[in-house]
C-alpha cells in the first residue's frame, strides 16, 4: 500500500545561515595545460641553456670584431710598431729597439729637419744597399723640400749655414753629400751612423707620399723606454 502522503521538502538555507557551507574562492585556469613531466622541464632548461650560450657566443664574436676593426683603424691611420734591423740610426736606435711610429703626425704639420721618421723604401734602396730587406725604412731628415745642402768634411750645410744636429749621432760623415737642391715634395734622410749609413748619399730623395709616420717612442726593451 502506498501513501498519499507529500513527501518531505529538501531542506534549504536561508541566506546568513551559519549551518551553510562556505563557497570556495580557488580560481582555477580554465586554459593551463598539463604539468610537464621532468623530462620535459629537464627538455625545457636544456634549451634555454643553448640559447644562452649561444647569446654568449654571438656576443663575444661581436665585441672581436669590433675590437679588430679599431686595431686596424688604428693601425692603419693613427699608430704602428716596427722592429730595428740594423744599426744605421745607432746610437739614437739599437738593433732589436721597437719603436711607436704617429702615423697622424703629419696630417696638420709638415716634417722637419731632424725629425726620424719611418717610410716606404725606394727601389733603388734594394738594390744599392748592403742591408737587412725591407720594405720600411726609419731614418732622420737632414734637408726639406727646397733647400740646398752639401757637405764639407764631416759639417753639413743647409741653405749655407751649419746644420746644427742636436741628436745623438756617429762621425765622420763617410760618403760626401754633393752640392743639391732639393726638390719640390722630397726630403733629404741620413742615418744617425753617419758613415754605415746607405741613405739620400747613394739612393736619393724621399718623396712626401713614401712617408709612414714619424718615429716617437722606443718601447722595447724595457731598459731602453724613451721618446726619440
Amino acid at each position: 500500500m502506498t501513501s498519499d502522503a507529500e513527501p518531505p521538502a529538501s531542506p534549504t538555507t536561508e541566506a546568513g545561515d551559519a549551518s551553510a557551507p562556505a563557497a570556495t574562492d580557488v580560481a582555477v585556469d580554465t586554459e593551463a595545460g598539463p604539468t610537464p613531466s621532468r623530462g620535459e622541464a629537464r627538455t625545457a632548461r636544456a634549451a634555454a641553456k643553448r640559447r644562452s650560450t649561444l647569446r654568449s657566443v654571438i656576443d663575444w664574436i661581436v665585441v672581436l670584431a669590433v675590437a679588430t676593426t679599431i686595431a686596424l683603424v688604428v693601425r692603419a691611420y693613427v699608430v704602428q710598431t716596427y722592429y730595428i734591423p740594423s744599426l744605421s740610426m745607432y746610437p739614437t736606435l739599437k738593433v732589436g729597439d721597437r719603436i711607436l711610429v704617429l702615423k697622424a703626425a703629419y696630417r696638420f704639420t709638415t716634417p722637419a729637419t731632424g725629425d726620424v721618421i719611418v717610410f716606404r723604401a725606394p727601389a733603388k734602396e734594394r738594390s744599392m744597399c748592403d742591408s737587412p730587406e725591407v720594405d720600411d725604412l726609419v731614418k732622420r731628415i737632414i734637408g726639406t723640400p727646397g733647400e740646398t745642402i752639401w757637405s764639407k768634411g764631416s759639417l753639413i750645410y743647409v741653405n749655407g749655414n751649419v746644420l746644427n744636429q742636436t741628436w745623438s749621432h756617429v762621425n765622420p760623415i763617410g760618403a760626401a753629400i754633393t752640392h743639391q737642391t732639393i726638390p719640390a715634395n722630397d726630403y733629404f734622410v741620413m742615418g744617425d751612423n753617419h758613415p754605415e749609413s746607405c741613405d739620400s748619399r747613394v739612393w736619393g730623395y724621399v718623396p712626401r707620399g713614401n712617408i709612414i709616420g714619424k718615429a716617437v717612442l722606443i718601447f722595447w726593451p724595457f731598459s731602453r723606454i724613451s721618446i726619440i
